[in-house]
């Protein structure tokens, strides 16, 4: 069978289902549930948007919903989610002061012959261009001073293939820009604000830890984010923290 030219998802690209630019997180939140930009619709069971306080100071990218998100439809809600929660708290950033979301808003999975389980798949390169006017309108609205990219999926949606997790993470980079291909409108002065880029690993990667090195994994994540927490205090004087809340 061949392909419907007139599918939407076929041309892998969430451009035609955003909303104006006045929409604002609601608004945005909204149009993304009915998002068809590439294939993953199809067999998630809904659009994962981005969540938290919408004059967060900081922004947290991931990769994408997992089997919990996915069913309820919110980011990080699972065992990932929790990990996350605490490495922030420990690195003295108020886990209710960010804002979270995911390069690519549907769960993308796979389920091994005879088994019942969804397993996490990662998704293209296609996918996460396919869903980049979504994440650019997120910063365009939330408008944060620092960007966390959480794992190598995420870092390559910012910085490009190139990236490497392992070899970029713990350190301020340079914020590279969203804009440039002329069709997502960039996010204007909403960039302007932004003072850093920092990568770290998924907090799923601690998870995934034999149990001998999970402890280090988890300190490598907070010692990550307290870089965070250092350039907010930088920024004003008082860091936007746990501590002083």
């Amino acid at each position: 069978m061949g392909t419907d030219p007139t599918d939407p998802a076929e041309g892998h690209d969430a451009s035609p289902f955003l909303p104006g630019r006045r929409a604002g997180l609601p608004g945005l939140r909204k149009a993304a549930a009915q998002c068809r930009g590439c294939p993953l619709y199809r067999e998630a069971t809904q659009t994962v948007f981005g969540e938290g306080d919408t004059d967060a100071r900081v922004l947290l990218l991931g990769e994408q919903p997992g089997d919990q998100e996915d069913r309820q439809g919110r980011p990080f809600v699972g065992p990932a989610g929790r990990v996350l929660r605490r490495a922030l708290a420990d690195a003295g950033i108020d886990p209710e002061r960010v804002y979270v979301t995911n390069a690519v808003k549907h769960f993308k999975f796979t389920v091994p012959e005879g088994r019942k389980r969804r397993i996490h798949k990662a998704p293209s390169l296609r996918e996460m261009t396919a869903c980049r006017p979504w994440l650019v309108a997120e910063i365009r609205l939330v408008s944060p001073e620092v960007v966390v990219a959480l794992g190598g999926t995420a870092g390559k949606a910012l910085l490009g293939s190139g990236f490497r997790v392992t070899e970029q993470r713990g350190a301020l980079l340079p914020w590279p820009g969203l804009g440039g291909n002329g069709e997502d409108e960039g996010t204007g002065t909403a960039e302007e604000g932004i003072n850093a880029l920092v990568a770290t690993v998924h907090p799923s990667a601690v998870l995934r830890a034999d149990d001998a090195d999970r402890s280090k994994v988890y300190d490598g994540l907070v010692a990550d984010l307290r870089l965070v927490a250092d350039v907010l205090a930088d920024g004003d004087g008082q860091a936007r923290t746990a501590e002083s809340s």
